[in-house]
């Protein structure tokens, strides 16, 4: 589930629609939260599936470290990437605002957290070397990614926190020491997906 205070918004005719804050997100805010109403789907259903239903689903989802795909049912498939993301995925299922998010902004979230199939040609943005995305990018980049967190996370119990409840209770220790401790037991290295090797193909950022 998508944060409540947020909207869909059409952007333009090259990147479509995103998601924007309707209200102030604090650092430290889940943004996002697996719940029960997103799909789940195996690699074989989805290879199954006819090409237009097989096109959408690999454009609006993830990959789980087990490669299996995850259909956000809500606005959480909206969510626009860049290099410069205000929210970051953790190994616990959710994502957090990483910075203060301002009524009006959009939320992002890096890709490359998101064991995409192909590599993806983004559009370009300053302050930056990185020009792609790549399947691998969560073996080069999760040290940065863990850093990010962890220093939201210091903020986690002083925020309002409309998700918390979605959050599986098996996680809580290991949230708790994150924000209590800054001690992130699990990095977000564990959600990669180690797929079999097959051949590149480039898409560019809807």
């Amino acid at each position: 589930m998508i944060h409540p205070h947020t909207e869909l918004r059409y952007i333009n005719e090259q990147i479509g629609f995103g998601v924007f804050a309707k209200e102030f997100i604090p650092k430290g805010t889940i943004t996002w939260v697996l719940d029960q109403f997103d799909q789940i789907l195996e690699p074989q259903v989805v290879e199954a599936a006819d090409s237009y239903s097989r096109a959408d689903i690999q454009k609006y989802s993830y990959r789980n470290e087990e490669g299996k795909y995850i259909l956000c049912w809500d606005l959480g498939r909206f969510v626009n990437h860049s290099f410069h993301a205000n929210c970051m995925g953790t190994a616990y299922e959710f994502e957090i605002a990483i910075r203060d998010i301002y009524p009006g902004e959009q939320l992002t979230d890096d890709y490359g957290t998101l064991n995409i199939d192909e590599p993806f040609l983004c559009i370009p943005e300053e302050g930056t070397e990185r020009k792609m995305v790549y399947p691998d990018d969560l073996l080069k980049f999760y040290k940065e990614w863990d850093k990010k967190v962890i220093k939201a996370m210091r903020y986690f119990y002083d925020v309002e926190q409309p998700l918390l409840h979605l959050i599986r209770p098996e996680f809580m220790g290991k949230i708790e020491t994150a924000a209590k401790k800054q001690i992130l037991l699990d990095s977000i290295k564990k959600l990669y997906f180690n797929r079999p090797a097959n051949k590149e193909t480039i898409r560019i950022q809807r």
